[in-house]
C-alpha cells in the first residue's frame, strides 16, 4: 500500500483532475444544444484522461523493466512499430479498403501484432538482465530507424491520396480522439491498468535487477515479457487514439518520481497516471479554450519532455 505521503499526493492530484475536468466540461457553456457539446467534451475527456495514464505508466512500467529512468517506450521504437504496421496497411489495401476496415477489429489486430513483435523484439534485449544501458538505447534507436526507413520507403511509392492518409496518423492531435476507438481502448486500457496496478508489489522485486529478483523467486524472464506485454498494449491504445507521442511519458514519468514519496509501484503508477491526466486536460482546456489553438498541446508537452530528456542525458554525464 502507499505510504501516507502519497495518499496525499495522490489525493492533491485526483482533486486537481476532477477540477480541471469540470472547467473543461462546463466553461463557456451558452445557449444552444447543450447536451450535444456535453456529449462531445465528455467524449474528448474520456479520450485525454486514457491517453494521458496510458502513456504514463506505460512509461513508468518500461523504466522498470529497462531499470532507467532515460527510456521511454518511444525512444525503443514502439510508435515506429505502430506507423510501419499503418504504412503497410494503406499500401497493402488501398485507401478505400483503409478506410473500410473496421476500427475495432483492426485495432485489436494492431495490439496483437505490436504484443507479438515487442515480445521477440524486445523480450530477448532485456530478459537477459543485461545493464548495458548504452547498448539498449543504441538497440532501440536503430530498430526506430529501421522502421521508420521502411514506412517512409513504402510511403514513397504510394499515390498522393495514400500518403496523405499515411501523414494523418504519423504526428499527435490531443485535440482529435478517435470517438470510434474509445470504448474499445478505454475498457483495455482500463484492463491493462489495473493489471498493472495488481502486479505493482512484483514490479517492486522486479525494479531490484534480476540476480535479487531471482533470489527471491520471481519468474524475471516470464515478468519481463508480461511487463512489456502491458507496454505494448497501452501504448498501441493510445497511438490508435490521438497518433504518436514521443517525449510526454518520460517528462510525466520524471514528475511522478520527483512527486511520490517513495519508489514502490503502488505509489508510483497511480501518481504518473494522474499526472498525465491532468497535464492533458489542464493542457487542452488553456490551448482551446483559452488560447484557441487546440494543436498547440502537442508541440509543447513534446517540446518540454524532450528538454527532460536532455537534462538527464547531461545529469547522468555529470555524475
Amino acid at each position: 500500500m502507499p505510504e501516507r505521503a502519497s495518499w496525499q499526493v495522490i489525493a492533491g492530484l485526483t482533486g486537481l483532475l476532477v477540477l480541471s475536468s469540470l472547467v473543461w466540461m462546463f466553461q463557456g457553456i451558452g445557449g444552444g444544444n447543450r447536451s450535444f457539446i456535453l456529449t462531445l467534451r465528455a467524449t474528448k475527456l474520456a479520450g485525454l484522461i486514457t491517453v494521458g495514464a496510458s502513456i504514463a505508466i506505460a512509461t513508468v512500467l518500461f523504466q522498470t523493466v529497462a531499470a532507467n529512468r532515460v527510456l521511454t517506450p518511444s525512444i525503443m521504437g514502439f510508435d515506429a512499430l505502430y506507423l510501419l504496421l499503418q504504412t503497410l496497411l494503406v499500401a497493402s489495401v488501398g485507401i478505400t479498403g483503409f478506410a473500410m476496415l473496421d476500427p475495432t477489429l483492426k485495432f485489436l489486430a494492431e495490439i496483437a501484432v505490436m504484443v507479438l513483435l515487442a515480445g521477440l523484439l524486445f523480450g530477448t534485449l532485456l530478459g537477459r538482465g543485461a545493464r548495458d544501458i548504452p547498448r539498449t538505447i543504441l538497440t532501440g534507436v536503430i530498430l526506430g530507424v529501421l522502421f521508420r526507413s521502411i514506412s517512409g520507403f513504402v510511403s514513397r511509392i504510394l499515390d498522393p491520396n495514400a500518403y496523405a492518409v499515411v501523414q494523418s496518423v504519423s504526428f499527435a492531435s490531443f485535440g482529435s480522439i478517435n470517438a470510434s476507438l474509445l470504448l474499445p481502448g478505454g475498457l483495455i486500457a482500463a484492463g491493462m491498468i489495473a493489471a498493472a496496478f495488481a502486479l505493482s508489489s512484483r514490479l517492486d522485486v522486479l525494479a531490484l535487477g534480476r540476480t535479487a529478483a531471482v533470489s527471491l523467486g520471481l519468474r524475471h524472464r516470464r515478468m519481463v515479457l508480461l511487463t512489456l506485454a502491458l507496454v505494448a498494449v497501452l501504448v498501441s491504445v493510445s497511438t490508435a487514439l490521438v497518433g504518436p507521442v514521443g517525449f510526454f511519458g518520460l517528462l510525466v514519468a520524471g514528475l511522478a518520481h520527483g512527486a511520490a514519496a517513495s519508489d514502490r509501484h503502488a505509489a508510483l503508477l497511480p501518481i504518473a497516471g494522474l499526472i498525465g491526466a491532468l497535464i492533458l486536460v489542464a493542457g487542452q482546456t488553456i490551448f482551446e479554450r483559452a488560447m484557441s489553438q487546440p494543436a498547440t498541446l502537442s508541440v509543447v508537452v513534446e517540446f518540454a519532455g524532450g528538454l527532460f530528456f536532455l537534462y538527464l542525458l547531461m545529469k547522468g554525464r555529470i555524475r
